[in-house]
């Protein structure tokens, strides 16, 4: 089978508004190794879009999978529960850093997680208006498009979207932007758009994924809990891109001295399987009635063991603490580049949530051109790399936390010379 065949098919087939990044199949996985259907071997610093923080078929989710796989696949949760669904529950309040006793709901996707988080958000406060931010990313469903402030490709032609959505500015230091200017971006909002009494919830992602791994800075998380207390507005923290153990923490709220509301999370959750969760105050949480939260597949009884197997992985292994380490020496390698590479304008990193920020040095402009360059010559040496940010001249490195030392270095090697000039 070739690539180039199968592309053929492809197109054929799939719509166009499918965008595919890469012109090679896969065949088969291990940990941060991908192989395609001829045979190439490449290094993944994808892992599905930081999905795969424990790896391609870790041996203890693939036993995990293995042993539900003979008990059962499906019942529906609301018609007939299971155990292991209620002890994941469990696992998530015990970790999850909200004030007080939490409860968790469990759905497929992220922007389903997001999608509930805000149907709780408003049965609990009563109030239609949700605050968010430029640059942030929530999902493809209409409610998380609006959400989403990102237009292309997200939101091209998909139009009108549901109401009552605000926009403020995300603090980014790189592009000019303060704790003090995103702030004054919400009052704004307070004195133009809605009232903050008609305020359900401010949501945002605590670093930004595709918006370019922007970091929240601490004293804005600190601003942004004072305005939600002062006004009776709730704080979600969108986790589905930093959650389970990316940024150092098991959770990137963690940094923060400030708790959250409600979180959202997926992506990582269940070590490639699909399952995401709401998790957050109790007394928040049971606001909708019985009956008010679900779906078919939520909390997949498959999804849900490999869960509990990431949760074990994550612990045993110390993969927090691994994050950190990986990350400290990509940021070095990054921050030593700059001396030959005049394109690098902002090195920042959370734990292994890491991105570097190219801009045109004769025009100051950002270079989508010359990232995808970046990603062109490390992908000749067999190293795949994601761009992101809203002018696409970002790069995110989603290495799987368990990559073994020797291919890590190996890949900060290509990394260097696709950033030499």
């Amino acid at each position: 089978m070739k690539n180039s065949e199968l592309n053929q098919r492809r197109l054929q087939a799939t719509p166009r508004g499918i965008g595919v990044m890469c012109g090679f199949y896969a065949e088969k996985a291990e940990n941060s190794t991908l192989w395609d259907v001829e045979g190439n071997e490449v290094i993944d610093f994808a892992a599905g879009i930081a999905v795969l923080n424990t790896g391609h078929r870790h041996p203890k989710i693939v036993a995990a999978i293995e042993k539900q796989l003979q008990a059962f696949t499906h019942t529906a949760y609301q018609i007939v529960p299971y155990e292991s669904y209620v002890s994941l529950a469990e696992r998530i309040n015990d970790r999850v850093p909200v004030n007080g006793p939490a409860k968790t709901a469990f759905f497929s996707t992220g922007a389903e997680a997001v999608e509930n988080a805000v149907k709780i958000a408003r049965a609990y406060t009563k109030r239609p208006g949700l605050v968010t931010f430029g640059g942030g990313f929530h999902g493809r469903t209409f409610m998380t498009m609006a959400l989403t402030g990102k237009v292309a490709p997200y939101k091209i032609g998909f139009g009108p979207f549901p109401g009552s959505v605000y926009h403020g500015q995300y603090p980014n230091a790189a592009h000019g932007v303060s704790t003090a200017d995103a702030m004054h971006s919400l009052e704004r909002i307070f004195k133009a758009d809605i009232a903050p009494d008609q305020v359900a919830a401010i949501i945002l992602e605590p670093v930004q994924g595709e918006g370019g791994f922007n970091v929240a800075p601490a004293d804005f998380m600190q601003a942004l809990r004072k305005l939600c207390d002062t006004h009776g507005i709730l704080l979600i923290a969108d986790e589905v891109q930093t959650g389970f153990a990316r940024t150092g923490k098991l959770f990137a709220m963690e940094h923060y001295d400030v708790k959250p509301d409600l979180m959202t999370m997926a992506k990582s959750l269940a070590g490639g399987m699909p399952l995401s969760a709401v998790a957050g105050r109790a007394d928040v949480m049971d606001a909708p009635a019985p009956g008010g939260l679900g779906g078919t597949y939520a909390g997949n009884p498959l999804a849900v063991a490999a869960a509990h197997a990431v949760l074990d992985i994550i612990d045993e292994e110390k993969l927090c603490l691994r994050a950190a380490e990986l990350g400290h020496h990509l940021v070095e390698v990054l921050n030593n580049a700059k001396a030959d590479c005049p394109h690098i304008v902002d090195v920042r990193a959370q734990g292994s949530m890491v991105a570097v920020e190219f801009n045109d040095p004769q025009t100051g402009e950002p270079s989508p051109e010359f990232t995808k360059q970046v990603q062109d010559k490390a992908m000749k040496e067999g190293l795949l790399l994601l761009s992101c940010g809203v002018y696409g001249n970002v790069i995110r490195f989603l290495y799987p936390l368990t990559i073994p030392d020797a291919q890590f270095r190996k890949a900060l090697d290509i990394i260097r010379r696709s950033l030499s000039q």
